[in-house]
């Protein structure tokens, strides 16, 4: 996995996509290589935090490499096509078709653009240094986003901005990002992966059941009529209340210690 490289720090991993010559684009390789570091993650029990970046300081990355894609798709019958991509993962794996109930953060170090953006919007936290740039470009080409940018921007920064960034494809600066939340947080480029991974870290501290269990329920609610995502918010908190890390939580705060949790 030359082109994705992974650092273990504890229970945080650090995601790296290291194609920094070609804007930190995937290809077919990076892109399955990527999709396997994802499963692995969501497989390993002592993972609990992922922070997904990109090398160099140019970009975070730029989206597909379309080079690439488009000779894959014109020798792809319609079978193989569908089989891959639409009934498959999305770019990069978490974009679509993988559903992970751990913290991801994107560390966006530079150009978020098209696909690059796509896969920080299925990350949980966006943080961005002060020279980040964000776009869906796909217009421009006679297109439009197809990894989830359709759905999780409007979700995250409200309709009329994401209809703004959809329709005119152009780049908005670290600064409107964070005005209309597109990020959590923005930080000097020097001070962006130290930063997010002290935050990562904060994360793996808490409790992992409590991530999960949050996570999906949101992620069931998407939808729902009220009443009923009151219910199923209330059911979660019940099946959560009856773990090890609950009278672990509980206790640890009587005896006013930091807790031990075992996602139990």
């Amino acid at each position: 996995m030359a082109d994705i490289r992974v650092d273990r720090q504890g229970a945080v991993w650090l995601v790296t996509i290291d194609r920094a010559k070609k804007m930190n684009s995937l290809d077919f390789a990076a892109h399955e290589a990527l999709v396997d570091v994802w499963r692995a993650f969501d497989a390993d029990d002592s993972a609990r935090v992922g922070v997904i970046t990109g090398a160099g300081d140019k970009a975070f990355c730029a989206g597909a490499d379309l080079k690439t894609y488009t000779m894959s798709f014109a020798t792809l019958p319609p079978h193989e096509f569908r089989r891959k991509w639409v009934d498959g993962v999305g770019l990069g794996g978490i974009t679509r078709g993988m559903e992970i109930d751990k913290p991801l953060i994107a560390a966006v170090n530079g150009f978020a653009i098209s696909g690059g953006l796509e896969i920080a919007l299925a990350c949980d936290l966006r943080f961005c240094s002060d020279n980040a740039e964000f776009a869906l470009q796909d217009s421009k080409w006679g297109f439009h986003a197809c990894d989830g940018g359709l759905v999780r921007l409007p979700m995250i920064v409200g309709l009329g901005n994401a209809m703004e960034m959809i329709l005119s494809g152009e780049r908005i600066d670290a600064a409107s990002a964070h005005r209309i939340g597109l990020v959590n947080r923005v930080w000097p480029q020097a001070e962006l992966l130290t930063k997010a991974l002290d935050y990562a870290q904060m994360l793996a501290r808490r409790a992992p059941l409590a991530h999960r269990f949050a996570k999906a329920t949101m992620r069931r609610m998407v939808g729902m009529p009220f009443a009923d995502a009151l219910k199923t918010e209330v059911r979660s908190f019940y099946d959560l209340g009856q773990s090890e890390d609950l009278t672990e939580g509980t206790q640890s705060f009587r005896e006013r210690r930091d807790a031990n949790f075992k996602a139990r």
